[in-house]
């Protein structure tokens, strides 16, 4: 327990001032809760010798008690309201820089991590686990902290009245922490991973069936697309009553070891009371402490419950933390020259081999065609420019500058990427522009636009460019997406351009408005486009034809039509493909 409240404040560290100041303040609070019980008893004592003729209490000395107690009410809500101003928010503004600090470690991993990691337990991460931390984290510390630190200011309290009476609170205290919380700890260890396990299923199950909703559909097949969803909330429901009851022993101890201690304070304050020892108003202190001395620790067992909770979410976050960054060794580099090239490259995921000894040269400001059948590694090719996975062995040159000593920032400025699958994010059409270059002027962004051939369709829009677009872009057509990513693209304007089958899924009447976009957009580029048009590859300055993970031929297309081989074959295959008609009598 007492580890995991380290860790949690550890991981406030830039905030640890706060920390010790409310630890203060809450001790403070403490003392001044006590003291209007002191002084009203106190205050008893003497109107009761005053009753009996003992010694004569003075009217402006009633006055100066009752405004002792009001002096101590406004001090103990002074330092409860800073303790909590102190410490409340901490949590808050610690998890936005996680979050934030996530994301660009996100940002800089190889992709191969998200092949090696599920994206629900990173969505679970991010979201489940840090909500956890951002909600809890402070809470336990005030929850745990500060209720030792307040029944220790009790104890101190009563140890003025009487000794024994703070021993008998003390053993209490131990006794419940030793036996009883420690018991929920090791409760509390076994459960959370467990918690967690059925936390990420119910993520991914959640994901995948919203994901597939269309496909569920399409088949008929809500049934069997709906069990595993269902049996995923049948899990976390089951793990969680289990862990429950499992608390219920421990907790039921923890309480019984409270209220026992309480009686006992009770119990040894009356004795000394009837003994002549301790004074019948010290007697009714005491008894007035022993409903709230252990009220701060009682909750303490519900704490602990969650704390196991808190630390596997820390295990998780750190576990993200230390992923690898593929730029770990990068360099803020800027080039002059933008040739590419690969010299013997090798790359496989896993265990797979897709690139085997890969060589060839991009000059600058010309077009690479890459053909090749499905899996050749074509899009891998690409993907490696771009340094979203490194090579394995050999290595790629952009401006005469091994890819690896970029950092990823610093080589992406000079690569626009269009993809045939468009991601367009759930804003407005001018901020899904403007991604590509934020700080570009209205006129720039507008011009772009109209390049990409997209300002038309916009312009039609009942909001213009501050029309909002679905998740993904599902708003819009699959050429209006495609047309804005380009925008996108022309407003980076960055030298290299790598076009992955950008036409590939694009109805013929958007296909013109496309191919003016590209061209647009590349003119005076270094160009890499995977495509499998015609009019796209024979316009190419070079053509590489991929097959099985090595380069099967390379020239341009007047010289690679004339060799018998794979790409006069997938020609002829293309011809046949975009030459077809549609013949044959009419149906009566």
């Amino acid at each position: 327990m007492f580890r995991t409240i380290k860790r949690i404040m550890g991981w406030a560290k830039e905030y640890k001032t706060r920390l010790y100041i409310g630890f203060l303040c809450s001790f403070l609070a403490t003392w001044f809760t006590a003291g209007p019980i002191f002084i009203a008893a106190w205050m008893v004592d003497k109107i009761i010798k005053d009753s009996r003729g003992i010694e004569i209490v003075d009217s402006g000395l009633i006055l100066l008690c009752f405004g002792g107690v009001i002096l101590c009410i406004l001090l103990r809500f002074f330092f409860s309201y800073w303790k909590n101003r102190l410490q409340e928010s901490i949590g808050h503004e610690i998890s936005v820089d996680q979050r934030i600090h996530i994301g660009d470690i996100l940002k800089r991993v190889s992709l191969g991590y998200f092949s090696k990691t599920n994206i629900g337990e990173i969505l679970s991460a991010l979201t489940t686990e840090l909500s956890a931390l951002e909600l809890q984290g402070m809470k336990m510390v005030d929850a745990i902290v500060n209720g030792y630190i307040n029944v220790v200011a009790i104890i101190c309290s009563v140890a003025f009245i009487s000794p024994l009476a703070a021993v008998v609170a003390a053993v209490g205290v131990l006794l419940s922490s030793v036996i009883a919380l420690r018991g929920i700890n090791r409760q509390s260890a076994h459960t959370a991973p467990l918690t967690h396990t059925a936390q990420e299923n119910l993520s991914k199950a959640s994901i995948e069936y919203v994901r597939g909703l269309s496909i569920v559909k399409s088949f008929g097949q809500e049934g069997v697309s709906v069990e595993r969803f269902q049996d995923a909330c049948k899990e976390n429901k089951g793990i969680r009553i289990k862990n429950e009851f499992g608390f219920v022993p421990w907790n039921c101890l923890h309480l019984f070891f409270m209220k026992a201690s309480a009686a006992g304070l009770v119990l040894v304050a009356g004795l000394q009371t009837v003994q002549g020892d301790l004074p019948f108003t010290m007697l009714l202190v005491v008894a007035m402490f022993s409903f709230t001395i252990f009220g701060s620790i009682e909750s303490i067992n519900d704490a602990a419950h969650i704390l196991s909770v808190v630390d596997s979410a820390m295990d998780k976050i750190e576990g993200i933390e230390q992923a690898e960054y593929i730029d770990e060794s990068g360099k803020d580099i800027s080039i002059n020259s933008y040739d590419i090239d690969f010299e013997n490259v090798s790359f496989g995921y896993d265990k797979r081999e897709i690139l085997r000894d890969v060589s060839f040269r991009i000059p600058q400001n010309t077009t690479t065609a890459i053909v090749g059948p499905s899996g050749s590694g074509k899009t891998t090719i690409c993907s490696l420019i771009a340094r979203f996975y490194d090579v394995q062995k050999g290595k790629i040159v952009v401006g005469g500058r091994n890819v690896k000593d970029f950092t990823c920032d610093a080589l992406l400025r000079n690569i626009s990427m269009v993809f045939q699958n468009v991601y367009l994010f759930h804003d407005t059409i001018r901020n899904n522009i403007l991604f590509g270059n934020p700080s570009a002027t209205e006129d720039d962004m507008l011009n772009a636009a109209k390049a990409a051939r997209c300002h038309d369709f916009i312009a039609a829009l009942p909001d213009v460019y501050d029309t909002v677009i679905g998740e993904g872009g599902s708003t819009l057509s699959g050429g209006e997406k495609q047309r804005i990513s380009i925008a996108r693209a022309i407003l980076k304007n960055a030298p290299i351009i790598i076009l992955d089958e950008a036409t590939a899924s694009v109805d013929p009447e958007n296909e013109h408005l496309i191919q003016q976009a590209i061209s647009n957009l590349t003119q005076g580029k270094t160009i890499i486009v995977i495509a499998h048009r015609l009019a796209t590859i024979e316009n190419a300055d070079q053509i590489l034809v991929v097959d099985g993970g090595n380069i099967a031929q390379q020239g341009t297309h007047a010289e690679l039509i004339g060799q018998h081989g794979l790409y006069q074959h997938f020609i002829l295959i293309r011809e046949r493909a975009e030459g077809w008609a549609i013949a044959g009598d009419t149906v009566c």
